[in-house]
């Protein structure tokens, strides 16, 4: 009884968040095209027309393939649980290893091997067609293997030892086990801040001192009235994959370090620069980064205490699909049922998250107004607005939803308007 209400639910939940963003999909690409053929009046001037409708092509293209995936993903996501998928996945790699932790790290190894050979197709028109249709693929097509290799071996390096751990606290340490798990996660998550930006990052990119003597000094300057202390000033060879640009921050403690791509450096002016800079440097100061940390610990201990229920419940395994009783051993199962039903009857709550994300950008854009000229963040976020071919004119519904900074118009007329 249990098991059918579980499966039920499950069903309505994905069909309403299928409809959901179907929908807020629609209106997206309704509104950018309502408003396709002029240039919104407080950019104009400062964007080209023919540069405001690359970026609503661009959105709209975005958007339909990003359609195309929804039902992909809802079509595995069912195959995999209802139709029996993980069942004969699970049997199969039984027949193969038999009984024990083999067979628990070989279940979660093949679904995630068949995940990733389903979305290999995608990532490959993604990157070579639409991004290479409006000229922001800079990647080959030897590079885009590379970065899956080295990808594959990465994650193997770091993930095995901690899925086994979390694999034989789950069987060993009890009750308590998503307590202890979570206690791990937690330190694994501090170790790869501090280790990302000095050991895998160059594994993937060159990174190089930033060599424009004066811009260093404008940009320390600044460092110094804002009281922000970083390792180093460092420039990344971003051109070698997008046409995209971006600055960022990373690390943690000791290993913080301020990254520009080289496609930022050669579109921005240095008053530009520091303006952006000090917008990324806002969030550190005014403590989002801290915040959002403390976030996602409470979260994942809530989620990981979730689990812990779940794991002992029969329904839990027959409402998606799978016969525990013919398992040799829930404890793989129970991880990969749960990583697919989790973003099914949380993703309604994806605004919540938005929301905070827009307030932290607002805050952040005051922090630069004060310590840089707001007109320079204006002037240099119209630039990266115009060369990322952001839009200009999203559906104000589907930008509320779903994106982490506020649309354009508003952010740029609340920076005037300070």
């Amino acid at each position: 009884m249990y098991s059918l209400v579980f499966s039920v639910l499950f069903v309505g939940f994905l069909m309403l968040t299928l409809v959901v963003r179907f929908w807020l999909a629609s209106r997206h690409i309704r509104h950018i095209l309502m408003h396709r053929s002029a240039v919104p009046p407080e950019f104009t001037g400062k964007i080209p027309l023919a540069a405001h409708q690359k970026a609503a092509d661009y959105t709209i293209a975005k958007t339909k393939f990003g359609i195309v995936l929804l039902l992909v993903h809802a079509a595995v996501l069912i195959c995999f649980t209802l139709l029996g998928g993980l069942q004969w996945l699970s049997s199969a790699v039984f027949n193969v290893t038999g009984i024990g932790m083999t067979y628990q790290i070989g279940l979660i190894l093949a679904f995630a091997f068949i995940s990733s050979l389903i979305d290999l197709p995608f990532d490959y028109y993604k990157q070579f067609v639409l991004e290479q249709h409006f000229g922001f693929n800079k990647m080959r097509l030897h590079l885009f293997f590379i970065d899956m290799l080295k990808n594959t071996l990465i994650g193997a390096a770091i993930g095995l030892p901690l899925l086994w751990v979390v694999l034989m606290l789950m069987e060993k340490s009890g009750n308590l086990w998503w307590l202890y798990t979570w206690l791990v996660w937690s330190g694994f998550q501090l170790l790869m801040l501090v280790l990302y930006p000095t050991v895998i990052a160059p594994l993937f990119n060159k990174f190089t001192p930033l060599a424009d003597a004066s811009l260093v000094q404008r940009i320390e300057g600044l460092m110094q009235r804002v009281g922000f202390a970083a390792k180093g000033l460092y420039v990344m060879d971003g051109s070698k994959r997008s046409a995209h640009g971006n600055a960022y921050f990373s690390g943690f403690g000791a290993a913080k370090r301020i990254v520009f791509f080289d496609t930022l450096l050669s579109r921005l002016a240095p008053a530009e620069i520091e303006a952006v800079l000090a917008h990324e440097l806002g969030h550190f100061k005014l403590k989002h980064v801290t915040k959002r940390i403390a976030v996602m610990f409470l979260v994942s201990l809530g989620f990981l205490a979730l689990l812990g229920y779940l794991k002992t419940q029969p329904w839990f395994y027959t409402g998606l699909g799978v016969d525990p009783m013919l398992l040799a051993g829930t404890d793989a199962m129970a991880l990969i049922l749960f990583m697919l039903a989790l973003p099914v009857f949380t993703f309604l709550l994806s605004p919540l998250t938005s929301i905070t994300s827009r307030k932290h950008e607002f805050e952040a854009d005051a922090f630069a107004a004060k310590h840089t000229q707001s007109q320079d963040l204006v002037s240099a976020l119209v630039k990266l607005y115009e060369d990322n071919a952001s839009t200009l004119t999203p559906d104000p519904l589907y930008s509320a939803f779903y994106d982490s900074h506020p649309p354009a118009s508003v952010r740029i007329g609340k920076l005037l308007s300070a």
